[in-house]
């Protein structure tokens, strides 16, 4: 995320609003966001309710976290509409800033 708390001006030049979501809960997120000396926002999605309706929650049996949240990437207009979407498969893949304010000056 420290790519993207850098690029945070640029964003919002482009009226767009950088918001990090996690199934962290939120006195953890909270902790990290201190600790990181974040100005960015966070959310969480403990409950794990909002995730699985944009198709970032992972369900595997097999796994020793049955459910899990995958890196994905949304811009959603001022209407709701979604513009963008990126679901990683890999939690280790990253895009960077740059790849979604292209996708953000895109997409208005």
């Amino acid at each position: 995320m420290k790519g993207f708390e850098a690029a945070l001006p640029q964003f919002e030049a482009l009226g767009a609003q950088v918001v990090g979501i996690s199934t962290d809960h939120h006195l953890a997120l909270a902790a990290w966001q201190k600790d990181q000396g974040s100005k960015q926002l966070f959310l969480s999605d403990f409950r794990r309710q909002m995730l699985p309706a944009y198709g970032a929650m992972q369900t595997d049996e097999k796994s020793p976290v049955y459910r899990y949240a995958k890196r994905a990437y949304f811009i959603i207009d001022k209407t709701g509409t979604v513009k963008f979407v990126k679901v990683m498969d890999n939690p280790l893949d990253l895009l960077d800033a740059e790849e979604v304010l292209k996708a953000t000056k895109a997409a208005s």
